[in-house]
Order: C-alpha cells, then structure tokens, then sequence
C-alpha cells in the first residue's frame, strides 16, 4: 500500500490522462507537492509522437496556450466531483493551485522515443558512470542505435549508453 499522497497523484495522473486523451494530447508528468505558496498539482501535457505537426494550428512540438486552457478547465471540474475530498484532506483544508503546461522547449528527455523524436536538435545529458571517460554531453541528437544515443559534439559522435543517462534535455536554439 502507498502513501496518501502517492496515491492521490496516482488517482489524479488517472484522471489527468482521461483529459488530455479528450484533447488529442498524452500526459508527460503529474506532481503535486507543498511549496512555498502552498499545495501545487502540477500537470503536464504534450502532443502525441508522431502525430502530424500540424495538428490544430500546433508548432512540431507544440502544446498551445488554449490546449493548457481547456485540460485545466476541463480537469478541474473533474477534480471537484472525482477527487475533492481526497485533495482537501491531502492539503488538510488549505486547498492548491493547479498549474497545466507543456514540456516547454528545454523539455526532458525520459525515454528511447524522445531521442528518436528530437534528432537533429541540440541536448545535454548526463550519465551515471563515465562513457568514454566523460559525464557531460551536449551535442545534436543524432538518433539512437543498438540502445544507445548517439550525439555529435563538433566533429565527433559519442554512444551514450541509454541505460547510463541520467537525466537529459533539450538545449533551446534561437
């Protein structure tokens, strides 16, 4: 059995993901936590991998402002009627802040399907054992292969194991 709070997040990324399915969007992250403007429920969204780019007026990787608008809208009721009692008992009455977002362009890179989806694009990542004596990688994400990142750095290609990376994003480029 989880903790209390643990599963109120796991009863609201449920809920979170019905939404954003009605949006045509998947659910990138859900947190909810005591901060210092109190209770804050996190939720993130993205569009689909693969979907066209097009999609509703959406840039190549774009969440709209009007997409955010509407999972909020449309979450929060159904928080009101599905989970009302559970978060009012979380935060002990104090209520929270519900913050919808994208990934945003520095976004993290979690699984082998965003490094497939973002070749060509600058990241940095991190690992947690040294790969050819290096900890810290930035380069364009040339793809991945046999389960490992590839990334140029200038002139050379560095195999990042995925199985060693720590945590990774995007670099914004202007």
């Amino acid at each position: 059995m989880g903790s209390p709070r643990a599963d109120i997040v796991e009863r609201i990324r449920t809920l979170a993901d019905r939404v954003a399915k009605s949006c045509s969007l998947v659910l990138f992250d859900v947190q909810f936590r005591r901060e210092s403007i109190g209770w804050v429920l996190r939720v993130v969204l993205d569009c689909e991998p693969g979907a066209p780019t097009d999609l509703q007026d959406r840039g190549p990787e774009g969440v709209r402002i009007e997409d955010c608008q509407r999972v909020s809208h449309e979450l929060s009721a159904l928080l009101d009627v599905e989970a009302d009692e559970l978060l009012d008992e979380t935060t002990h009455g104090q209520g929270y802040t519900l913050e919808v977002s994208s990934p945003g362009l520095d976004r993290p890179l979690r699984h082998e399907g965003d490094y497939r989806r973002f070749t060509g694009r600058l990241a940095k990542i991190v690992v947690s054992e040294p790969v050819d004596g290096q900890m810290h990688f930035a380069g364009r994400l040339q793809g991945v292969e046999d389960g490992a990142v590839l990334v140029a750095e200038g002139r050379r290609t560095h195999r990042v194991p995925l199985a060693r990376i720590a945590r990774a994003r995007l670099e914004v480029e202007f």
